[in-house]
């Protein structure tokens, strides 16, 4: 493993996607959002799983724990349904709890559709990985990551993990002063 080139894992939460019924239109999107941000070099881990908390815990440990991903990002299983179950598994396998990333995405969404407040997502640390949960939609994952995506950079810094960069025209990540490595340090 190339220290220098980020691991981000992708979890698209489906039973429908994991059984092939249907396409996963999710993790795609995730990762052309993380395409088109980061200035940084990083691999996708992909995985395409059921809507069980078994799954999705193990999955996500897996992913923090083995792969060692700075960045994990699920897609679905964030609403209300009963099988709307990834806050729930991302809770139970985290070592704390970043509540604001989820009010920052409840937020945002609900100036685009009233049902917005239903939506359950929510982000934690496992180590040196943070895990973002988005909502399965397309449109709603461009909205949330361009809505939360400035502090993860940071975030992965202050839990020991790889010096991630965005591209300014596209995103600006947060850096407080001091905290901005120049490409000549580098």
């Amino acid at each position: 493993m190339d220290p220098e080139i980020a691991r981000i894992g992708i979890v698209t939460v489906s039973d429908r996607a994991s059984r092939g019924i249907y396409e996963d239109l999710g993790g795609p999107a995730i990762r052309d959002q993380l395409t088109r941000i980061l200035l940084s070099p990083w691999t996708a881990i992909a995985r395409v799983i059921p809507d069980d908390v078994e799954s999705i815990q193990s999955t996500l440990s897996a992913l923090a724990d083995v792969e060692n991903c700075c960045l994990i990002v699920t897609t679905g299983g964030t609403g209300p349904a009963p099988r709307d179950v990834t806050p729930e598994a991302t809770e139970r396998v985290c070592d704390k709890m970043l509540p604001g990333f989820g009010e920052q995405m409840r937020a945002v969404s609900l100036k685009v559709v009233p049902t917005a407040i239903l939506s359950r997502q929510t982000a934690g640390i496992r180590g040196t990985s943070l895990i973002l949960n988005l909502p399965g939609k397309p449109s709603s994952i461009a909205d949330c990551m361009q809505a939360v995506f400035p502090a993860i950079p940071y975030c992965i810094d202050l839990i020991g993990g790889p010096y991630l960069e965005t591209r300014p025209e596209i995103l600006k990540a947060f850096r407080p002063k001091g905290a901005e490595r120049s490409t000549a340090n580098r």
